[in-house]
């Protein structure tokens, strides 16, 4: 593709600087969110300057392997003949033969929507991935999880260009979607970096290694030494909060004659927005009754992102190439409010004399880096690589107090760290075999070695001690610790077109663990075409999913809302003598099969229709247990080892799940001569989890009367997200001019309660998306409406809302703030 072309199709982008409002609740105690780096200001001046100077001429090579790719050359038969890289090694794979189903998102898709960041833009492109928006669940507020296949989190690999990402610090450990689990962070890498994405929806552990149980999202950056763009937005909502605004810049150079370097940067500043109730769980004498105190919605944020991605040299020689990620996320989140009778009766009356709101003021910092060289030998093209990546989260509690101080208690505390480390070792060979076939056969081969490290560094001593800081408690020493582990892997793969129609695939992989042992998966894929029109494809496989390093050693103490009521919980590490007092054993990997079948229809160049219809067995899926309401007896035992809290949890291999569904894509283009030009998409997800086998409650918490899995864990796993998603999308280009109408339809989902007469049922939602947009020459601009209709969930009925405060359910598939307006506008060259 001409990356010219893909730098004049990014939609941009307009910034707005306002900072965060505060409130009269004191919040005004805790820094502001940072402005914009110097650096990534003069960054994206300076490749301003440098627009005005000729960009040489580069022409990309093809990468041999997974680890690069070109995004579609030019073909008559226009996207249908992308090459695409994930799920195979041949180097002509193109979507339109793939064995496997693979949607193909442009950046220009990406940035052509209304979405802030990568996340919200694939929950608004892909029927198969949910994206709800969490709040007033402490770090899941800052660092929010996807869903693919309405599968866990950590259950879909992430790649950026081929090499494996490393995972968030964050533990999802409180009522959300994905609760428990640690996944990549999508929203680090800036959308400004992004050439396409590659979403292989297919079990590919056998080819990948652990957690490609739900599939694969590839994150393929822009590349070469042409053109440059600058991009602002600004964007804001019907409600009148949530204003915020971006500025990007990307630019290529070249290396001398055989290399080139990109690099991209963004900055992005988010305000909060707010669809809390009036709080009326206050007394009559409460200075606040009746007005809004707490937040529930997207917190302050303010993220910086660079990516630099570099190649040198020739790939029939020796070609070296390195690509490095780096982002920081500061959010201002909140917790629960405390009245002031709350405030009186634990003496800090004096720091609040009308009551306070606990503020979350947390640091995500995100680096990762790639190293390795690549070329051609004797017919085998091979890769060598090194990959580093790590993500470190550091969290204060501002506009807080820690009762046991009362009137001398600070208001802000450190309350810890978490970070997350992993290092990869990689090296590839492979190439064409001549087997008498149709075409060469493809043989591929490897190994890697992989370390990972976890560790929890403590907080301020007033943060954690005698209950710790409101709102927040620190996390302890007896929680601090390093824990790592390594593994050690080798695999093989064949691909070959066995005759003209018929094409088939085979991958095996074998794994070995320091902490829990050995691991194989093996993968058998093929297509068959009947005519030119006409094919089928289909894929057997298995897979695993190695338990976290944090689902195996995160431990805190926070304040959870359970069955209406703020409460200690302790989150135990499985091997820890609090989790063994209450049953705890030592976690296994989860394992999989996998089944698909998958029929094609290609009726003209121009339009293609696939309906995928798959099984996905996992069997010791990793959970985090109910919230483990403690009796005295049990509260005692934990107190006797230091552990003061009220209520319990722990990491489980809990249950047996079986997910089936169809995925329907059907895509048209279409000329209309003097009248333009028209892209036309429909696509529909329809997903059914069940549970096979539920774990035996341990004899411990039965003579309590307390379940391991609830009601609640287990509807979280089942009929917590839409069963089915439709996306129906009308692009039509005149001239310069271009519009774009999106329709979704969210199906119905339900979440259930301790109590079933609590339980509620959501239901399904229409959700309309406009834009416009004007292109001539080297400009740009756009503007748009998302949620054209001002649509919000159905609101959470009484019994739920704590007192009113919930007014709308954090499960919700496209979040609770209404209609936003956005413009963008931008300059390439």
């Amino acid at each position: 593709m001409n990356l010219d072309r893909i730098a004049s199709s990014a939609t941009a982008l307009a910034s707005t600087t306002s900072s965060a409002r505060r409130s009269s609740s004191g919040e005004s105690r805790h820094r502001r969110l940072r402005p914009p780096h110097p650096i990534a200001l003069a960054a994206m001046a300076a490749m301003a300057a440098w627009g005005a100077l000729p960009a040489a001429a580069f022409a990309q090579t093809t990468s041999a392997g997974t680890t690069t790719s070109n995004s579609a050359a030019a073909t008559a038969d226009g996207a249908l003949g992308q090459v695409v890289v994930t799920g195979t090694r041949r180097i002509d794979r193109t979507l339109a033969d793939s064995e496997s189903p693979v949607d193909v998102l442009s950046g220009k898709d990406l940035r052509r929507t209304g979405a802030a960041d990568l996340a919200s833009a694939l929950g608004q492109l892909l029927p198969s991935l949910n994206f709800p928006r969490p709040s007033l669940t402490d770090a899941s507020d800052a660092v929010r999880p996807a869903q693919l296949r309405g599968l866990s989190p950590d259950q879909t690999l992430v790649l950026v260009d081929g090499k494996r990402r490393h995972t968030s610090a964050v533990v999802n450990v409180n009522g959300t979607q994905g609760r428990g689990s640690a996944p990549v962070d999508l929203n680090a890498i800036p959308l400004a970096a992004i050439d396409h994405i590659e979403v292989l929806r297919d079990g590919a552990a056998a080819q990948y290694g652990s957690d490609a149980i739900a599939g694969v999202i590839n994150i393929v950056l822009r590349k070469g030494a042409s053109g440059g763009e600058i991009a602002l937005e600004a964007g804001q909502t019907d409600a009148g909060d949530g204003g915020r605004g971006a500025a990007a810049a990307s630019l290529g150079l070249a290396l001398g004659d055989e290399g080139w370097a990109r690099l991209a940067v963004e900055t992005r500043h988010q305000q909060r927005t707010n669809r809390a109730g009036v709080d009326t769980r206050d007394a009559a004498t409460e200075p606040r009754r009746g007005l809004v105190n707490n937040r529930l919605g997207d917190p302050d944020s303010m993220q910086q992102s660079a990516v630099v991605n570099a190649q040198w040299g020739r790939t029939d020689l020796a070609q070296v190439y390195a690509f490095a990620t780096f982002s920081r996320r500061d959010s201002i989140t909140a917790a629960f409010w405390r009245t002031q009778a709350t405030a009186k009766a634990n003496n800090v009356a004096a720091l609040y004399p009308d009551g306070f709101l606990p503020l979350e003021d947390s640091a995500s910092t995100d680096i990762g880096a790639v190293l390795g060289v690549r070329g051609e030998a004797a017919g085998w093209r091979w890769d060598l690589s090194v990959n580093h990546g790590r993500n470190r989260f550091d969290i204060d509690v501002a506009n807080t107090a820690n009762y046991s101080l009362g009137a001398a208690s600070p208001t802000r505390f450190d309350a810890g760290r978490l970070s997350n480390r992993q290092t990869v070792l990689n090296a590839d060979v492979s190439r064409e075999l001549d087997a008498g076939l149709v075409a060469p056969l493809t043989l591929s081969l490897g190994a890697e070695y992989r370390r990972e490290r976890y560790e929890i560094d403590a907080g301020e001593p007033g943060s954690y001690q005698n209950g710790g800081a409101s709102g927040f408690p620190g996390f302890q020493p007896s929680n601090a610790g390093g824990h790592g582990r390594h593994d050690e892997a080798v695999y093989a793969g064949i691909e070959a077109q066995l005759s003209k129609d018929f094409s088939a695939s085979a991958a095996l992989r074998g794994e070995r663990y320091s902490d829990f042992g050995n691991a194989t998966s093996a993968k058998l894929s093929g297509r068959y075409a009947f005519t030119p029109a006409v094919a089928l494809r289909g894929t057997l496989a298995t897979g695993f999913r190695a338990p976290s390093l944090a689902q195996q050693y995160f431990a805190t103490t926070s304040t959870n809302l359970i069955n209406g009521a703020l409460v200690d919980a302790g989150t135990f590490p499985v091997g820890s003598p609090a989790a063994i007092a209450l049953g705890a054993q030592p976690l296994k990997p989860e394992k999989s099969r996998h089944l698909s079948l998958g029929l094609l229809l290609r009726p003209t160049a121009n339009w293609q229709t696939t309906i995928d219809a798959y099984q996905i067995d996992i069997d010791d899926r990793v959970l985090l247990s109910a919230n483990l309401s403690l009796p005295a007896a049990l509260r005692a035992q934990l107190a006797a080892q230091g552990v003061l809290v009220s209520a319990g949890r722990y990491f489980t291999n809990a249950l047996d799940t079986r997910t089936r569904g169809v995925d329907l894509v059907s895509t048209l283009s279409q000329d209309w001569g003097r009248s333009g030009r028209g892209d036309y998409a429909v696509a529909f997800s329809h997903i059914e989890n069940s549970i096979r086998r539920v774990a035996d409650n341990p004899a411990l918490l039965s003579a309590n009367q307390l379940e391991l899995i609830d009601r609640v864990t287990l509807a979280r796993a089942t009929v917590g997200s839409p069963k089915d998603k439709l996306v129906a999308s009308a692009e039509h280009r005149w001239g310069p001019w271009s519009g774009r109408v999106a329709l979704s339809r969210y199906g119905s989902f339900i979440v259930r309660q301790s109590s079933a007469a609590n339980d509620q049922t959501f239901g399904a939602a229409w959700v309309a998306d406009v834009s416009a947009g004007w292109e001539s020459g080297r400009w740009n601009a756009s503007v748009g409406i998302d949620n054209l209709t001002n649509r919000y969930p159905d609101r959470v009925i009484a019994a739920n809302a704590v007192g009113g405060i919930l007014t709308y359910t954090q499960f919700s598939p496209f979040g609770f703030n209404g209609r936003q307006y956005y413009a963008k506008a931008g300059y390439r060259w």
